[in-house]
């Protein structure tokens, strides 16, 4: 903030003490926000893992592989938690033996199959210009593309972080009964989602901050550039799924259609807190494979709710 304010100081008419505290303040607004989330997560995590008999859910999945990770994209509609708790879910999943392109296609479908995202989307658009319908049947198609596509990878465990294959090893070791299992499986977990969680809110707050808005809405207007700043604006604010189609419908009388869609796509998937919490689990390059295919195909959708609106 102090090299924007030296170098372009007219960018931005708030001075940098007011647009520091606003900073934070967004930055603890998405802490907040997330944090119930994460630990609702972290505990659906160590029930599955813990608690749940070996082989119970494996038992209801689908032989072939693109049948379990079509199965494996509805399961968020029954884990009522939005893509903050996912992650600490997903590894419960991978830890638990599920391959990685099925814990991926669970982990972003969820955040948009969730119920309550479904229900909070119908209130705020209803079913006018499709805003509905694409987000739901785009998220599932997005996420099955992304388990398609690394189900095609030579070594998926290569995918993963060395961090988290060394917690896969030392929570497959764990001695004791369920109960110490429970407790040394919460720490470990809290441990390595807390600190990317804290990282993910700071970077929103700042980005927030420090983007004009202005230059975004500037634009709305424009098929093409609409889509690709609303896209960008839902990197940056990191609104929880549950709530982002309240903070859309703010934007739908400048903005097109399309670019609604892409905002509530792209934002649950891979915004700046998500990005940062995967990063628990997946590798950089995992990460930025992730974010090309999302970006591409909601860009694709948008432009075709556009088209068709």
């Amino acid at each position: 903030m102090f090299l924007i304010d030296w170098l372009a100081p007219s960018l931005y008419p708030a001075t940098l003490s007011t647009r520091a505290q606003d900073g934070l303040t967004l930055a603890i607004s998405v802490l907040i926000e997330s944090l119930p989330f994460v630990v609702l997560g972290v505990v659906l995590s160590i029930v599955v893992q813990v608690w749940v008999p070996p082989g119970l859910i494996e038992r209801w999945m689908p032989r072939r592989a693109w049948a379990r990770r079509a199965m494996l994209s509805l399961l968020g509609m029954i884990v009522p938690v939005c893509e903050c708790g996912n992650v600490p879910f997903a590894r419960g999943l991978l830890m638990r033996g599920f391959s990685v392109p099925e814990t991926m296609t669970f982990l972003i479908a969820a955040p948009i199959v969730n119920p309550i995202v479904i229900i909070t989307t119908h209130q705020a658009f209803g079913f006018s210009d499709g805003i509905l319908v694409a987000r739901i049947l785009g998220g599932y198609a997005i996420a099955n593309l992304i388990g398609w596509l690394y189900s095609r990878h030579p070594s998926p465990d290569a995918l993963l972080t060395d961090r988290f294959r060394d917690t896969c090893e030392l929570v497959t070791h764990e001695p004791g009964g369920k109960g110490r299992r429970t407790l040394a499986q919460f720490v470990v977990e809290l441990r390595a989602v807390m600190p990317a969680l804290v990282i993910g809110s700071a970077l929103a707050g700042a980005v927030q901050v420090l983007i004009p808005r202005d230059a975004l809405l500037a634009i709305g207007s424009n098929p093409a550039l609409s889509i690709v700043a609303m896209m960008a604006l839902a990197m940056v604010v990191s609104i929880c799924s549950n709530v982002d189609a309240f903070f859309a419908l703010s934007f739908a009388s400048t903005f097109t259609p399309g670019s609604i869609v892409a905002f509530l796509l792209v934002g649950p998937l891979v915004d700046v807190k998500m990005l940062a919490l995967m990063r628990t689990t997946f590798t950089w390059r995992t990460l930025g494979g992730i974010v090309v295919v999302v970006v591409l195909s909601a860009f694709a959708i948008g432009t075709a709710v556009n088209l068709l609106a």
